[in-house]
């Protein structure tokens, strides 16, 4: 375990690195899970489709195996997600969703002291999310997404966040769609973060294709995904995110109302079973780098951080359309 007591902040500067590479060269759209707008963009419309309501629901799970601390100790987590929304479409690229959903990470501390002794057990999510795309013409895209959060463990205080991200694509041909866009969130006890966005779907060939990775509340975090179609049902998807989990703490334990937080970047590999546009299956399983754990008190000063080794983690997501 790190301790540094010493630090105080009201805003946080971090040194860019490989954290700040990759959140650049992703969409944040994956920092809202499930509203990841330009991948979309024509799976939710079926031929013909011109105004009309259509329902949704999305889910996840990750089991992260147990992740040895570098302070003594060790931990795992089970992270569930389930997600229900509605999609109203106004024709060809041009619609707005209205997405509700739940979640919960439940960690389980064992041995080891400082952070290893059980900072925080079951954390509580709950988002609702409001996207918006709209079309101007066969090339430029506009899409805005606000975002109101809750995340904390049971019980907590002050555990609602805001955000919002925009921005405009360009489909260059049928194979490129690009564009630049920008996300600005609040955090808890932190500075508002404002990340640079990068939309991109390339179809490299008829079956390789890099696309900005999707997140949905177990495995959510800014990411590129390589993809390969072995079939008209079956693709391999290869990719990695970074993945940053704030949250407020019960006014009991270490910390009473502090603030905790998981970083790590997962690097994985999925197969995935499709039918159609209404039906998709994903297995996921990976491995977690660079883990840190950060423990912080009400006022967000720094207490207690600790790095976590490599940990392999499994998990499955769905997707349904209706």
């Amino acid at each position: 375990m790190k301790n540094d007591n010493a630090e105080k902040r009201t805003t946080r500067t971090r040194k860019p690195g490989i954290h700040a590479w990759l959140s650049t060269m992703t969409i944040a759209t994956v920092l809202c899970p499930g509203t990841l707008i330009a991948a979309e963009d024509t799976a939710n419309e079926r031929p013909g489709r011109q105004s009309e309501w259509a329902p949704f629901a999305r889910g996840g799970y990750v089991h992260q195996f147990d992740s040895d601390l570098e302070g003594g100790g060790d931990f795992d987590v089970d992270r569930f997600f389930l997600e229900a929304g509605v999609t109203y479409s106004m024709g060809p690229r041009r619609r707005v969703s209205f997405s509700v959903g739940g979640g919960t990470d439940r960690y389980d501390f064992s041995g080891g002291v400082g952070l290893a002794d059980e900072p925080w057990g079951r954390i509580d999510q709950l988002r609702f999310s409001v996207p918006v795309t709209w079309g101007f013409d066969e090339q430029w895209t506009l899409f805005a997404i606000p975002t109101l959060r809750y995340y904390g463990e049971s019980g907590a205080g002050d555990a609602a966040t805001a955000g919002a991200l925009g921005g405009v694509s360009y489909r260059f041909n049928d194979s490129l769609t690009i564009g630049p866009g920008i996300g600005v969130f609040s955090q808890l006890e932190d500075s508002v973060n404002v990340l640079p966005i990068l939309i991109i779907d390339w179809k490299i060939t008829d079956r390789l294709a890099l696309e900005t990775g999707r997140g949905l509340g177990a495995t959510q975090g800014p990411g590129l995904t390589l993809n390969y179609r072995l079939s008209e049902t079956w693709s391999l998807g290869l990719g990695g995110r970074y993945e940053s989990l704030r949250f407020r703490l019960d006014d009991e334990g270490q910390a009473p109302d502090g603030v905790g937080e998981d970083r790590s970047i997962p690097l994985y590999v999925s197969a995935t079973y499709s039918r159609g546009r209404d039906l998709r299956i994903s297995a996921v399983t990976g491995m977690k780098i660079n883990g840190e754990l950060r423990l912080e008190d009400a006022s967000g000063r720094l207490l207690a951080r600790d790095d976590y080794g490599s940990t392999p983690f499994l998990g499955a997501t769905f997707d349904l359309r209706f």
